[in-house]
């Protein structure tokens, strides 16, 4: 009975083992196909549903899903209404691995047959290049799966006579209550609601637990693995700690609802021989009611998304707009997710260092307000950063290069926070100097023009061009007033300002420029 115990318990972790090299292999394989789906075909909660749904089925992994969409939103990617649709469908393709248990490891019963696979799927891993290295790990895990499988139900044989669904909660209204808390403690211990529904699937077909018992172990499943979501969001942003709250909210709400067609479904199942194990079909009827309440969630709960948004939104109101608010730690194991933030941040960073350049251009001084968003900007870029260090994203992945290109944009910036600070000093040259007056009047009808909207054509291009006028007046300027001074005819104080005032200008461009240029 010992060994049978840890024959069990090792099939668990064969099972999980075999989701997380799964998952890994999958995504590694779709690149950032999956991420363009998502945020191209999410217009709306129905098309995000339908799209969070497909996209969990592909990399069996409805929390990647979920934080992608999280960055998605931090980004202004996506409206947080948009993003509830893809919250609301992973659940949906979440199920789809109680499907391949249920036909797969129960119905054709491959833990025997997929034992070579394994081998090939590990000599692919280490000596394939490319894409065969990515199918070769995804290989593995899918073997694993039903080699944990066939594990548990070794183990679960040696049980046969002593575990039986007597001994388990009854099949009443509290018992069923009793076993939604122990199938919601199952996933918080597993960590995956996945491995319960399998563990719970190999119960069943070895006559531990009934039908209704089952099913009302997956209701706990499907709940319990929202909290481990909602503690993952503590302390993270607001788009993080909402789709915290959301998915929490929609999956009890669900789970409640599934709780009470547990009479019905037993009754319709049953008619259709999906509810016995003896003939084989209850774990497909589990499979079949797992889905189709998940489902049915969805149906009845999106046309309601606006009500059930401004509702999280309640719970986890906005707090004051801080740059650096969307680089939420919890992300990063999201390489493309926490990518999309600290590129938002950027441009966020760079929106601000703009519009306090036009208004001391503009004015010809700086001002309280200007000082406090400069000095906001200054340690946002410091963050920000450091943030970026803290991405794993693959060399040579697209990934990698727009941070690098953001790295050289916060480098520009840090430069463009210094020329500001330092502004005041000279406003007054450039505002008693004709010259300097146009000068600084052209940039500043410039960037109002062009401003950080890079869908304006040859922004880059024409603020390149700006450089090169202002070097080309800067020669001709500083000749001008160096004989001026030679001559004796100016205040030598007020020339060094004024040649300090054109290479301000001159700088600045530079900058302006080179940030232009990284940040498309």
């Amino acid at each position: 009975m010992i060994a049978g115990l840890l024959y069990i318990i090792g099939g668990i972790g064969l099972f999980l083992a075999g989701m997380l090299i799964l998952t890994e292999g999958l995504r590694a394989l779709t690149g950032g196909s999956l991420r363009k789906i998502l945020s191209r075909y999410t217009k709306s909660p129905t098309s995000g549903a339908a799209t969070g749904a497909l996209t969990t089925a592909l990399i069996q992994s409805s929390s990647a899903t979920i934080v992608t969409a999280v960055g998605f939103v931090g980004a202004g990617m996506l409206t947080f209404n948009q993003s509830l649709g893809i919250i609301f469908g992973a659940n949906i393709g979440t199920t789809l691995t109680g499907w391949l248990v249920a036909v797969l490891g129960f119905k054709i019963k491959l833990g025997t047959l997929v034992l070579p696979f394994v081998m090939l799927g590990v000599v692919l891993r280490i000596y394939g290049k490319g894409i065969s290295r990515n199918i070769g790990w995804a290989l593995v895990g899918f073997c694993l799966l039903f080699i944990g499988i066939a594990t548990m139900q070794d183990g679960a044989s040696s049980f046969e006579g002593t575990l039986v669904p007597s001994i388990f909660p009854p099949d009443t209204f509290w018992g069923r209550l009793q076993l939604v808390g122990i199938g919601m403690a199952i996933t918080l211990v597993t960590q995956s609601s996945s491995a319960g529904v399998a563990t719970a699937m190999v119960a069943l077909g070895s006559g531990a637990i009934n039908f209704p018992q089952a099913a009302a172990l997956v209701i706990g499943m499907d709940v319990g693995t929202t909290f481990t979501a909602a503690l993952a969001t503590v302390g993270g942003s607001t788009p993080m700690r909402r789709t915290g709250y959301a998915h929490v909210i929609y999956n009890v709400l669900t789970g409640i609802m599934a709780f009470f067609l547990l009479g019905p479904a037993k009754l319709v199942l049953g008619a259709f021989a999906l509810t016995d194990a003896a003939t084989g079909g209850a774990q497909i009827g589990l499979a079949l009611f797992h889905s189709f309440f998940n489902v049915m969630g969805v149906v009845l709960v999106l046309p309601f998304t606006n009500l059930f948004a401004n509702l999280v939104k309640r719970l986890v109101p906005k707090e004051k707009p801080v740059l650096t608010e969307t680089l939420d730690t919890h992300l990063l194991k999201e390489p493309a997710a926490a990518a999309d933030a600290a590129l938002f941040t950027v441009h966020q960073i760079w929106e601000q260092l703009l519009e306090c350049l036009v208004a001391t251009l503009k004015h010809h001084k700086g001002g309280p307000d200007v000082d406090e968003k400069l000095t906001a900007a200054k340690a946002a870029i410091q963050l920000t950063r450091e943030y970026i260090q803290k991405i794993n994203a693959e060399p040579n992945s697209a990934e990698y290069q727009s941070l690098v290109d953001a790295m050289h944009t916060l480098d520009h910036l840090g430069r463009l926070q210094q020329r500001c600070s330092v502004s005041a000093r000279l406003m007054p040259s450039i505002a008693s100097d004709w010259r300097l007056q146009r000068l600084s009047g052209l940039m500043r009808r410039h960037l109002q023009y062009y401003g950080v909207d890079q869908t304006v054509e040859g922004g880059s291009k024409a603020t390149k061009r700006l450089f090169e006028l202002l070097s080309r007046q800067n020669e001709g300027y500083r000749k001008r007033l160096m004989k001026q001074m030679s001559g004796g005819m100016s205040d030598g104080k007020e020339m060094l300002l004024r040649l300090d005032s054109m290479r301000w200008l001159l700088r600045v461009s530079y900058h302006l420029w080179r940030i232009q240029k990284h940040i498309v």
